[in-house]
């Protein structure tokens, strides 16, 4: 099973997990398009395992980071919708 767990397990195999998928694609596109057509300064963390990912920012974003940003999160939103907070938690913290 995927980490979101949104695929179901069989007797001898697990589904590939589409939602987790998906996340993982939108997630990695969006920090490659900061750090590649962006310019942003990261440093990103991640777990394999759980499927944790964090992004720091070393500086102020600039606009159109602020838009990648926005569209990866509406993405993220969406995709909460459909398929329902069960699989899919969107959380934002004021730092």
């Amino acid at each position: 099973m995927g980490h979101a767990q949104y695929a179901k397990k069989h007797f001898f195999r697990a589904e590939p997990d589409i939602l987790c998928a998906a996340i993982s694609m939108m997630v990695i596109s969006t920090i490659n398009s900061l750090e590649e057509l962006a310019g942003e300064k990261l440093t990103v963390t991640s777990n394999e395992e759980t499927g944790f990912i964090r992004c720091d920012f070393e500086g102020v974003l600039q606009e159109k980071s602020a838009f990648l940003m926005d569209s990866m999160v509406f993405s993220l939103e969406n995709l909460s919708k459909k398929y329902g907070g069960q699989y899919l938690q969107i959380r934002f913290e004021e730092v």
